[in-house]
This record gives structure tokens, sequence and C-alpha cells, in this order.
């Protein structure tokens, strides 16, 4: 197939750090990050911590070029903090919770059932068919993914169920999101392999997650990811939003996160009756 006729979507992923709306300047940071894209050339936007119905009004105002907004509604806000935009038709939009993770040393029942709170939600691209799957894992602030680590069985149950949530794709996948997990670890490499993913920055990508928001003396690490299925590879991947924006009361950073962004193509696909190429079938 000619380059030019090959389905092309464009994909940024961000956490918007959406906590504390109260001193973090939270309306300012989602203006800027809503303007920002409205004006880009970006056909999708998949966005973490969208707690509340106010933090997705916040950003619709000003994402109106977005015209498809998928999520799942809870009594407080989007399921999961979780947020896809698109420009382009969407045809389905499901949502998975991963569930209570198993009892382990070292982790409360309280943590326990705010990981419950965490999931997957699927987006499907009318055209191309593309599925997108945007993801929030549990926080690990302990900074540590060992195989020791006491929150490690809680990320390894999460990751079993994205796992699954990826196998089952009815599409072409592409996964994004704040995993939570150091692009280093042993649990990371596990899920990449087990699931048949890829990376679309190929290992290449820095610190996601900002150095100035970490305790003095933590080492910042790679946890925020965009991952490609069979079928959808990466021609190209940045970082967004790294610098400072101009907000009210001077400039500061949009999140306590980097933006990723990646230039996705998706391979052509067969028709079962003929044989012919089909560019990016969907449904």
């Amino acid at each position: 197939m000619p380059e030019d006729l090959v389905p092309r979507v464009a994909l940024v992923s961000l956490n918007t750090r959406g906590i504390a709306p109260v001193g973090s300047r939270l309306a300012g940071r989602y203006a800027a990050i809503g303007r920002a894209l409205d004006t880009g050339d970006a056909d999708v936007a998949s966005f973490q911590e969208v707690l509340t119905w106010w933090h997705l009004r916040l950003l619709a105002r000003r994402m109106r070029s977005f015209r498809h907004v998928s999520f799942r509604p809870s009594p407080a806000g989007p399921a999961g903090g979780l947020v896809t935009f698109s420009r382009r038709p969407v045809s389905g939009t499901g949502y998975r919770g991963f569930g209570i993770p198993p009892g382990a040393p070292g982790i409360s029942r309280a943590a326990r059932l705010g990981a419950s709170r965490k999931g997957a939600l699927v987006t499907r691209l009318a055209r191309p068919g593309l599925c997108v799957i945007n993801t929030h894992l549990a926080a690990n602030r302990d900074g540590d993914w060992s195989p020791g680590s006491r929150l490690r069985p809680l990320h390894q149950a999460q990751l079993a169920v994205l796992a699954r949530i990826v196998r089952g794709a009815a599409a072409p996948a592409v996964v994004c999101g704040d995993f939570n997990v150091a692009r280093d670890s042993s649990l990371f490499g596990g899920f990449v392999a087990g699931a048949g993913l890829a990376d679309a920055f190929a290992g290449s990508c820095p610190a996601t997650f900002r150095a100035e928001y970490l305790p003095p003396g933590a080492t910042p690490h790679c946890i925020d990811f965009i991952l490609t299925a069979d079928g959808v590879s990466a021609t190209a991947a940045t970082v967004v939003f790294a610098g400072q924006q101009p907000l009210p009361g001077g400039p500061g950073y949009v999140s306590d996160h980097l933006g990723l962004r990646a230039s996705l193509a998706l391979a052509p696909r067969r028709s079962p009756r003929r044989g012919r190429v089909v560019p990016g079938a969907g449904s």
C-alpha cells in the first residue's frame, strides 16, 4: 500500500495532576492544556486524573474541536479519572476496573480499596478501527519496583487485568497512560512482553514524573507510556508540555507529569472475502 494511504492517528497522553484543586492553579492549568491541544494537530487526547465533573468541564470548554468525549460516568465524575477526547468518530466505549487487589504484607485495606478505583477506558475509533486503551494504575510513592517491593503484588494484579484487556481488544490497540511502574523495572518488562506490546519511544523516553515534585534525593523515573500492539506502529514519538506555560499568577507546569505524543500507523488489513487490502478496516 502506498505510504500516503496508510491510516494514521496522532495520540497525546497526559496525567493532568487533577488532585488538590485548591492551590494547584487547576483551572489555569486545564485551560492551558485544552488550549494547546485544541490548536494542535493531535487526533486523540487521553487524560488521567480528570477526577470530577468540574475537571471534565474545564477541559471540554477549551477543546471544542474534539467533538467526541469518551468516559464512563460515576457519581463524582469520570470513572477512574479517565477521559479520552477524539476528533475522529468513536464507535464504542467501555470501562473495566481493576478490582480489589489481593492482600499482601504492608498493604492496608484502605490502600487496596483505593487501588480498586483504578482501571482502563477502552475507546474504539470508527475510522480507522483503532482501540485506544487509556489507563492509570495505583501510585507507588515508595519509589521501589524491586522484586521485594511491598507494592509489587498490587501492581502485578493490575497489570494482569490490563494485559487481558489488551489481548481481548477487538481491533488493533494502543495502550497509554500513567502506569506508575518504572520503565527499567522487571514489572514493566514482563508486562510488555506478556501482552505483546512495543514502546512507542523504544526505551528512549526521559523521566516523565518531574523531579521538582519528588522528595529531596528521590530519583525520577519514566512511568508514563504509549505502547502499541500488533497491527500498530509508532512512526514518531516525543514529549509535550515539557516546559513551563503561561498561567494566571505566573509561568508554571501544567502537570507534575510530562505529556507524551506519538504518531501511529495502522497496518493494512485484508478482506476475508477477496483478500484485498482494506485501509484501516473498522466498524
